[in-house]
């Protein structure tokens, strides 16, 4: 039928609305009628990039298609199902689709982790200068969380990964995880095995100032 439409895993939205974005000569206009569900992740508009295989992607990657589709369900109208990777002729969803949803509740939970160890160990604040060397110190808004403890700088390791980065990490009351626990030692996440100390700096210190 004559009319705009593109598809985002499979599902197909009218987007006459945006006809100056999706239609000849609109910036978009390499999404229309077709699904490029790749596309919206890698923000390639190239041919090889207008595809609809989302395999491969990263978690961050996923969840941007993920955000485009709640985009097009929230704002245009859905008027059916693309029959190819991710539906069949009577419209059912294939293992393509699948997969491609298990990725997104991954990715998800993944996001909810990281938010998580933010919460736990904020980012410090960092400056360097050639004259000074390197600086990091704690806030009680440092890494963009807001709290009511400031914290010290510590290196913090991720497992499997080799490289680390400064966290601020909370010096009193019970570990992360056993905020209701009675008995502890009253060392906040000091004790906690990925982190470790700077070199030259106090334990306590708010602050730590690498030389170059």
């Amino acid at each position: 039928e004559p009319g705009l439409y593109l598809a985002v895993l499979g599902r197909v939205f009218d987007v006459e609305r945006g006809r100056r974005h999706y239609g000849p000569g609109g910036a978009y206009s390499g999404l229309a009628g077709r699904d490029a569900s790749r596309a919206f992740a890698t923000g390639d508009f190239t041919r090889a990039g207008l595809v609809d295989d989302v395999s491969a992607l990263s978690p961050g990657e996923v969840l941007s298609i993920q955000s485009w589709l709640s985009f097009y369900s929230d704002n245009y109208d859905p008027v059916g199902k693309l029959v190819g990777r991710f539906y069949d002729e009577n419209g059912a969803p294939t293992e393509a689709l699948r997969q491609a949803e298990a990725a997104i509740e991954e990715a998800l939970k993944f996001q909810a982790e990281s938010e998580q160890r933010k919460q736990q160990f904020p980012p410090c604040n960092s400056e360097w200068s050639s004259a000074k060397g390197s600086r990091f110190w704690c806030s009680r808004q440092s890494g963009g969380v807001n709290r009511d403890w400031t914290g010290v700088p510590r290196k913090l390791y991720r497992p499997g990964s080799r490289g680390s980065h400064c966290v601020c990490v909370r010096t009193t009351g019970p570990p992360w995880g056993q905020l209701d626990s009675t008995e502890h030692s009253d060392r906040g996440d000091l004790d906690n095995p990925h982190l470790e100390e700077y070199d030259g700096c106090h334990p306590l210190a708010e602050q730590c100032v690498l030389k170059v």
